[in-house]
């Protein structure tokens, strides 16, 4: 008889994914507001199509909650230190968590006072970062993200790790439609494609990554033991740099230099999270519409490509379809997902 196989992708539905990955979540050790955070951000990447970011990076907040590198049972602190202004001492825990802690205020003093600045220190990694400037521009605001992480990447002549991949995003309301969001690190290409190149066997392609000696490496492997290296040479070291000066400066969070790995070891990599959130309507009434023009004459006599608008689209087909999956990770998530739930409310 021959060896059955087992199926190579899965489809659920989106409150099916979220209520495996709160189970999950809880019997790793994590509170019930930790883990409906963690898992409202990982359907939100599955249901746009950010494969990388979404249930594949859920089993690296998993394992990090059973080593130690994220605090389950902390509860953000919010404190207002200006009018306007919102500091978060996450504690070692999520940094999807602070977030939703400040958001409504947030917005609340966005509308207010016309602007509004969020800034987090002492959380693990956001994931993906588009994620919380998306949300406010849902809210009619325009955002800018940054943050930073342990040291993955070099910048400005160096040839070893000295910042994080330092992603920044950026997101706007457009009337009529989904809202405009650009979301990418300071580096050639984000640290989980060069460890899914590793996982697959595959090589990657020449400018993204040296190796441990400082040379050149299309060897994911070599280049996980050596740096990743800033889009566009030193200017994208400077905007690397940039970012580190207004995640980690801003908020106190440790440099990059000085973060613990957010994969090995029992420490929080102790990141920092900047955002601000403007209303444009204090500065020019009618902008979303305003903003819809241009892009529909961007896109449609220039053939420019708008980011934010295939992700809206695949969202709103996941929430009628659901998602597919790798098999392999579904089963994993069924696994830990079971069993009882070991942590406190």
């Amino acid at each position: 008889m021959a060896k059955k196989t087992q199926p190579t992708a899965a489809r659920l539905a989106l409150d099916e994914l979220h209520t495996l990955c709160v189970a999950a979540v809880r019997n790793a050790g994590a509170r019930k507001a930790f883990a409906r955070s963690l898992a409202d951000a990982t359907v939100a990447a599955e249901a746009e199509g950010q494969k990388i970011v979404g249930l594949a990076h859920f089993f690296d907040y998993t394992e990090s909650l059973r080593a130690g590198r994220i605090d389950g049972t902390a509860k953000p602190k919010v404190k207002k230190v200006r009018p306007g202004v919102f500091h978060v001492e996450a504690g070692s825990g999520l940094a999807q968590l602070g977030f939703d802690k400040a958001f409504k205020r947030l917005v609340k003093a966005a509308r207010k006072h016309g602007v509004a600045v969020f800034s987090q220190a002492n959380a693990y990694t956001c994931g993906s970062l588009g994620y919380h400037a998306e949300r406010l521009a849902k809210e009619g605001l325009v955002a800018f993200a940054a943050t930073n992480g342990p040291a993955l990447i070099a910048g400005g002549g160096a040839t070893k790790p000295i910042y994080c991949t330092n992603p920044m995003a950026f997101a706007a309301p457009v009337a009529g439609g989904a809202p405009l969001i650009i979301d990418q690190s300071s580096s050639a290409t984000a640290f989980v494609n060069v460890r899914a190149a590793a996982e697959a066997g595959k090589s990657i392609p020449e400018g993204w990554a040296v190796d441990r000696a400082g040379h050149p490496t299309t060897d994911p492997k070599a280049a996980m033991e050596g740096a990743l290296l800033a889009f566009g040479g030193a200017r994208g070291g400077n905007i690397a740099l940039m970012v580190e000066v207004l995640a980690a400066g801003l908020s106190g969070a440790n440099w990059s230099l000085d973060a613990p790995s957010g994969f090995s070891g029992s420490r929080s990599p102790g990141t920092g999270l900047f955002i601000v959130a403007i209303d444009p309507d204090a500065l020019a009434p009618g902008f979303a519409e305003r903003l819809a023009a241009q892009l529909a004459r961007l896109s449609g006599d220039y053939g420019v490509h708008i980011p934010g608008k295939a992700k809206a689209e695949a969202a709103a087909k996941a929430a009628s379809d659901g998602v597919a999956l790798d098999a392999a990770l579904v089963r994993r998530l069924r696994n830990e997902a079971g069993g009882t739930t070991g942590a406190a409310a």
